[in-house]
């Protein structure tokens, strides 16, 4: 899974953590398996944890033992599948029809 279209113009670090939690947006994952995944300082991580919070697309919950980032419901799109996209789906996309 990966975050839907409209939240892929973040930055680069907010993007990377939405399609990470995307993967497991029912388990949720700790700020220490977000920064093994994503690959980026703590410092970016946290300012990137903070503006997604700050902007209500990420939830954080504490289930006793650990505390666990979940992305909002509406984030999450489908799995990209590693294909571009047809013209035809391409314009679809582009264009209201």
């Amino acid at each position: 899974m990966q975050a839907k279209p409209e939240y892929r113009d973040r930055g680069g670090t907010e993007v990377a953590v939405l399609d990470a939690l995307a993967d497991r947006a029912e388990d949720g994952m700790t700020v220490f398996e977000l920064r093994s995944e994503v690959d980026v300082d703590i410092d970016r991580l946290e300012d990137a944890l903070a503006d997604l919070k700050a902007d209500g697309l990420i939830d954080v919950e504490n289930d006793g033992n650990r505390t666990v980032i979940l992305p909002d419901e509406d984030v999450v799109g489908p799995a990209d599948h590693g294909e571009d996209p047809g013209l035809f789906e391409e314009l679809r996309r582009r264009l209201p029809f």
